[in-house]
């Protein structure tokens, strides 16, 4: 089956991290690691949540067009290898990017086939509940982190799909669903079309 890219955004605090570690890799699902010049948060790993780097690397990175996207985003800069989405895309899987509004919007561009999807609690106070429970940030670093969302709220239209994300569990079907259903779109079906016409 072709490949295809699907890219998750939402607020931070609004479960994106959770559920797409969530997805179950059997059907399919190779989860890209952006690079990030942020500092680990704890339980963090270098490799598995993130590729740490220094600004200077990142920006080396970038002026080599290594990356398929990239954005600042409250004090750090963040991106998306090119050459493992590529990779994966070529044998059949469903890479998922779960990267910031502005940086989906980049991709969109390079890649007008990939789904996107924005993930947000079902209230804005939830996500500010959120934020304050997990701990990493001090009030200032919220207090940008809620203003960030609802300037992202507009550009909703945008992308594919809205996905509430209430219950961690009723989030991921839904994204199942939603990527069982684009796969089946003809126009991501060359292989099994091609493969009709020549039996």
């Amino acid at each position: 089956m072709d490949g295809m890219l699907v890219i998750i955004s939402g607020p931070s605090g609004s479960g994106k991290g959770t559920v797409v570690k969530q997805l179950n890799p059997d059907n399919g699902y190779a989860l890209s690691i952006s690079v990030t010049t942020r500092k680990p948060r704890e339980g963090e790993q270098h490799g598995r949540d993130y590729f740490f780097t220094a600004e200077e690397d990142f920006h080396t990175m970038r002026q080599e067009n290594n990356l398929l996207e990239h954005f600042f985003y409250v004090g750090n800069y963040y991106g998306t290898p090119r050459k493992y989405v590529e990779e994966q895309i070529a044998e059949g899987k469903i890479v998922v990017l779960e990267i910031e509004v502005n940086g989906a919007l980049q991709v969109k561009e390079k890649f007008p086939s990939a789904v996107l999807i924005f993930l947000m609690p079902p209230t804005h106070s939830e996500l500010e509940n959120r934020l304050k429970k997990r701990g990493t940030e001090d009030a200032g670093t919220i207090e940008a982190r809620l203003k960030q969302a609802l300037e992202e709220v507009p550009l909703i239209h945008r992308y594919n799909y809205l996905v509430i994300n209430d219950v961690i569990p009723e989030a991921v079907a839904k994204i199942d669903a939603i990527v069982a259903a684009e796969r089946m779109k003809p126009t991501r079906c060359a292989a099994k079309i091609q493969d009709f016409l020549r039996s």
